[in-house]
């Protein structure tokens, strides 16, 4: 959900940066994602200025072009060569100066240089108004009608508008707050501050009554259902303020009529829905449910079977709309359209929740119902858009507004003690403060004793219908921030957890690891001294001696699993058995200046070829990748993730990698060293990997979490990067999850190149990235806006070159 701080500031007085503001909202459990700068002209207009030509004479050189000399306000005139057919001398003009950038309508943006054409200095360009994206006409430059200096920013002629937008990731529960004025409120209880809310007055007539008969079959589904008759409009394009609002918001202005119940959403979080007045048969409308398998044509050119269970707006002929969900095609607002039925309505959220799912329709309209609006707002939000209505396409009230509330909603009443607040929320907070609190959250308090109160909660806030919602409500604003953690944490209940039995762990890992074709080995804990002294990887001085060995060769404690492991590779290999994947869970030793220690590891062996030669293929012998996909493999069943890795160039491996577990060592994994296969007498290489048992039985939880597959189709884009050979597939992987947010299902390398095609020093990636939105079908727009914030952030965090 998206806000404009410029909005916000209409409803209440805010002196805080977008960054504060964002900060506070995230405290009170209203998290922002992201705050986004708002232009309605790109560029801002900067480095333009209004100028006026003095000369016009035809290039020497070039027949279509002229060349003028132009007072921008400088020192002296400055000489552009124009192309356009309607520049003369004695014009007042939009100049973009050397160093100015434009953003045309269509096209890339491009700066300004001083430049020769044809031979001729220019200092500059004379605009026209798709150039500036301003507009689309290309038939000239602007010519302006103005007495503004020469010098003058065009900012100060042609209004720009300078926003910045919150992303909300709106928890379900929290309905009251998708709209603009459910944010302010918010802030009014965070800050202390007064809400400016407008005052509407009474409708009465204006123009000629026309007679509309309303009524509501099923008051249950619709518990209020209102609306008025608007006529005498001027259906065309909204003023400025009103489209660079829903620009700002993400939304494409349509007209005024439809922008205005846009505008009321987004402000109020109250839906709207205009009918063309003429367009309503029999002089009736009736909200009702049709017969299942019933047709019906929405806005969208789509025929749609009904279920039965949606309601319907219909009038004598028929349904007009979707009611809560989606318009008709007959009945929608045209430039043809004079006359309208407004309806603001309060509808079911079971019903509407039910209807968009049927119809797999999720629309703004349909978000706000099935969560559960304002019963209260319909009438005050119906006055809003009719004085708007009058204000922007001329609308005369024709009708009295028609309000059906057989059953008002009350209020909630919640008796609440001050002891469960301060035992909940674990500090003790003063009664006055509780009740400012809530008194800045439009709660009531009344009924208070010493012990306790009745809160009075207003119907919009859906989620606040228990005691715990009351206090919930109050420690949000307090500040979860604000309530110290004792030393001694204490509860006064105990959570049933299952025990981790380490043992079974064991075995599951065991099972999958024989499913995948490994052996199983169990080595002796004694080993030979030597390994150690020649090893370059252990220190003979940490070895836990034998005092009544029976052999040098069984002299020492192993201090790790890798030489055991080697010996038996080696009697297999000399027997024959060269294609080998072996696994052990065995205990490690060291002697410390702590005393002697004790940890357990789990090692795997690769050997030989992964898969034997056949008539099909060659044999194709174990590699890295094998390995590590085991490792990932158990990992997964394990429910944990790799934080980190780092390339290790050291003693036992030629080569390999660190793995990190949040900031602990998980263990290491790559290509035994020669010097060390020699030791074991091991004449094939050994791809090896050492990890902490201790540590994945400690982090290790079993607890996999599942969602269902999503209805909405996934979407590839492939990006090519040119970066640092230093900078590893992590941190690629790290900058694009967190530039990609939730839209960003999963990274692929397919492709990896290094060579004398770039620059040395330098390696190239080629990335897939699968986005999906679950709650909706992604459009060009998103899917391209986030595929920016990606290329951005790779050339920002890692100085990536982005390959075409």
């Amino acid at each position: 959900m998206r806000i404009s701080i410029n909005r916000l500031k209409k409803y209440i007085a805010l002196t805080e940066s977008p960054e504060e503001i964002a900060d506070l909202l995230t405290q009170s459990g209203l998290e922002v994602e992201g705050i986004e700068e708002f232009v309605s002209i790109p560029g801002g207009l900067e480095g333009i200025v209004i100028g006026e030509v003095l000369t016009c004479e035809k290039h020497p050189d070039a027949d279509k072009l002229s060349l003028t000399t132009v007072d921008i306000g400088a020192d002296s005139p400055s000489q552009i060569v124009c192309g356009a057919p309607n520049v003369a001398a004695g014009q007042k003009v939009l100049v973009a100066t050397v160093g100015a950038t434009l953003y045309p309508t269509e096209g890339d943006s491009f700066t300004i240089k001083k430049a020769k054409i044809r031979g001729q200095v220019s200092e500059g360009m004379i605009c026209a108004e798709d150039e500036l994206g301003i507009g689309s006409s290309h038939d000239g430059i602007m010519v302006l009608d103005t007495d503004l200096p020469n010098g003058t920013p065009a900012s100060e002629l042609i209004p720009v508008t300078f926003d910045h937008v919150l992303e909300i990731g709106l928890t379900p529960n929290r309905a009251d707050a998708a709209s603009h004025l459910g944010v302010a409120r918010d802030l009014k209880a965070l800050l202390g501050r007064p809400l400016c809310i407008d005052e509407v007055s009474d409708l009465t007539l204006e123009a000629d009554r026309k007679e509309l008969e309303v009524s509501v079959a099923d008051a249950a589904d619709c518990p209020r259902y209102a609306g008025v008759v608007v006529s005498d409009l001027k259906v065309a394009p909204s003023p400025q303020w009103l489209q660079d609002f829903l620009r700002a918001l993400d939304l494409e202005p349509i007209n005024n009529v439809v922008d205005i119940t846009n505008f009321i959403l987004h402000d109020l979080g109250q839906p709207l829905h205009a009918f063309d007045f003429e367009k309503i048969s029999g002089g009736e409308i009736i909200v009702q449910k049709l017969p299942k398998d019933s047709k019906f044509i929405t806005l969208d050119e789509k025929e749609r079977k009904l279920s039965g269970e949606e309601l319907m707006i219909c009038d004598s002929e028929g349904g007009m709309c979707i009611g809560g969900i989606f318009g008709g095609k007959g009945s929608g607002v045209s430039d043809q359209t004079t006359s309208i039925f407004l309806e603001s309505a309060y509808f079911s959220p079971d019903v509407i929740r039910k209807g968009a799912q049927y119809h797999g329709l999720k629309t703004d309209a349909s978000f706000r119902f099935e969560r559960g609006t304002d019963p209260n707002m319909p009438v005050y939000a119906l006055k809003k858009a009719v004085q708007l209505l009058r204000e922007i396409a001329g609308g005369k009230v024709s009708s009295e507004i028609v309000d059906l509330y057989p059953n008002p909603i009350a209020d909630f009443e919640i008796d609440v003690e001050y002891g469960h607040i301060n035992r909940l929320i674990g500090k003790k907070i003063e009664p006055n403060q509780v009740k400012s609190i809530l008194e800045g959250l439009d709660i009531r308090v009344e009924n208070e004793t010493e012990t306790g109160f009745k809160a009075i909660v207003k119907p919009y806030r859906v989620d606040v219908i228990r005691e715990a919602d009351i206090i919930e409500e109050i420690l949000r604003i307090y500040g979860f921030q604000q309530v110290e953690l004792s030393e001694n944490l204490k509860t006064d209940y105990l959570a049933e957890h299952p025990v981790k039995d380490l043992n079974k762990l064991q075995y599951r890992l065991s099972e999958i690891l024989g499913a995948q074709g490994y052996q199983e080995m169990i080595t002796n804990s004694l080993t030979k001294p030597v390994y150690a002294e020649k090893s370059g990887f252990l220190d003979p001085k940490l070895n836990v001696e034998i005092y009544n060995k029976l052999s040098e060769d069984l002299g020492v404690m192993r201090q790790s699993l890798l030489f055991s492991g080697l010996e038996v590779l080696a009697h297999n290999i000399n027997r024959r058995q060269g294609d080998l994947k072996f696994f052990e869970f065995g205990t490690v030793y060291q002697k410390t200046e702590a005393g002697y220690q004790e940890g357990r590891r789990l090692a795997i062996f690769h050997s030989g070829n992964r898969s034997a030669e056949s008539w099909l293929e060659p044999a194709r012998p174990f590699g890295f990748s094998d390995l590590y996909a085991t490792i990932e493999r158990l990992l997964d069943k394990l429910n944990l993730q790799i934080s980190n890795s780092e390339m290790l160039e050291s003693a036992p491996f030629e080569y390999g990698l660190r793995l990190m577990l949040g900031q602990r060592e998980l263990g290491t994994l790559g290509l035994v060293k020669d010097s060390l296969l020699k030791m074991t007498e091991v004449r094939q290489e050994v791809w090896y990997a050492d990890l902490d048992w201790d540590l994945l039985c400690k982090k290790a939880s079993g607890l996999k979490q599942y969602a269902e597959i999503s209805k909405f189709p996934e979407v590839r884009r492939d990006l090519s990067l040119v970066i640092d050979k230093a900078v590893s597939y992590a941190k690629v992987k790290e900058v694009a999850e967190k530039a990609g947010g939730k839209l960003l299902r999963r990274i692929g390398v397919f492709d990896v190149y290094q060579g004398d095609k770039i620059d040395a020093g330098k390696k190239a990636y080629a990335l897939s990235f699968h986005l999906q939105d679950q709650e909706k079908t992604l459009t060009d727009k998103v899917i391209d806006k986030t595929m920016h914030k990606l290329m951005e952030a790779f050339q920002n965090e890692v100085g990536a070159v982005i390959r075409s």
